[in-house]
């Protein structure tokens, strides 16, 4: 089916810049606002475009994902809300491994109000966050810095990472597929991700609802080794059967989780329970 003209010719301003704001589009096309908004959307429903709050870009391949600065604006309210939740179900006083994403950075600006934490991250952004909240001791790995996003990636990254055992690992992912297969798109990345895997005690995954059935290129892992899965809509009921099965304890961020507050879980002595060998982390009272 064809495109109307007018659209047409906001998809090659989109095409020939990558991504474009509303305003940009409507100064270019000599049109309003909401006439830009409602082509957006037409194109967006197509296939051929990716909205993304004030503007849109061409959707992302397999190969590559979509810009950074863009990936921030991406369902922004519901990566606070999955932040929120994931905030409030973190004691004070344990150790975290926070990688690489938008939702992992905002997970780290919602732990402000938490004491006492040890941070161990190959994401300066996350690093200057919690520095700069003086409540958490925070270890950033060396490596190669990958200009996109300034993320640390690389051996020296993974080495870095394999020292430590945390309590809990925040890691984010680029795609959830039907098979419970988790992929990225960089393998660099994806490796320093598997690291995380393996030096936390309990895995926890951030994702909104765009990563289900989202393509991307490098295999990272599965759904299995995953203890957590924190997400702002309820997943595909394709999904449903496949976190039961491996016992993934799915949990929906609500609006009013994150009204609530994000202050720490308290630290209340529970019987240590079990999974895929692995002990759930109980908090340490011996640290302040």
């Amino acid at each position: 089916m064809s495109i109307h003209p007018r659209q047409q010719r906001l998809l090659d301003a989109v095409r020939g810049r990558g991504s474009a704001s509303v305003e940009e589009l409507a100064d270019r096309l000599a049109v309003s606002l909401q006439t830009v908004r409602r082509d957006l959307r037409a194109l967006a429903e197509r296939g051929l475009l990716e909205r993304f709050h004030g503007g849109a870009a061409l959707p992302e391949s397999t190969i590559r994902n979509i810009a950074y600065a863009q990936r921030q604006l991406l369902n922004a309210e519901g990566k606070r809300r999955i932040a929120a939740e994931a905030a409030r179900r973190i004691p004070g006083a344990c150790s975290l491994i926070l990688n690489l994403g938008t939702t992992v950075e905002a997970a780290a600006q919602a732990l402000g109000r938490h004491e006492g934490l040890r941070v161990v991250t190959n994401n300066p952004n996350v690093a200057a966050v919690l520095a700069h909240d003086g409540n958490a001791e925070v270890l950033l790995a060396g490596g190669t810095v990958r200009p996109l996003d300034h993320g640390v990636v690389g051996d020296t990254a993974v080495e870095f990472i394999r020292r430590f055992k945390v309590d809990i690992g925040l890691i984010g992912i680029s795609s959830i597929e039907a098979d419970g297969t988790l992929r990225d798109f960089d393998w660099r990345e994806v490796r320093v991700a598997q690291a995380v895997i393996a030096a936390s005690r309990e895995v926890w995954l951030l994702a909104d609802r765009r990563k289900f059935d989202r393509r991307a290129m490098v295999e990272l892992g599965h759904l299995s080794q995953i203890d957590r899965l924190i997400t702002d809509a309820p997943p595909p009921e394709s999904f449903a059967a496949l976190l039961a099965e491996h016992g993934v304890d799915c949990v929906i961020a609500s609006a009013d989780a994150a009204v609530a507050g994000t202050a720490p879980a308290p630290a209340v002595p529970a019987a240590p329970a079990t999974r895929n060998d692995r002990p759930v982390p109980q908090p340490d009272p011996t640290r302040r």
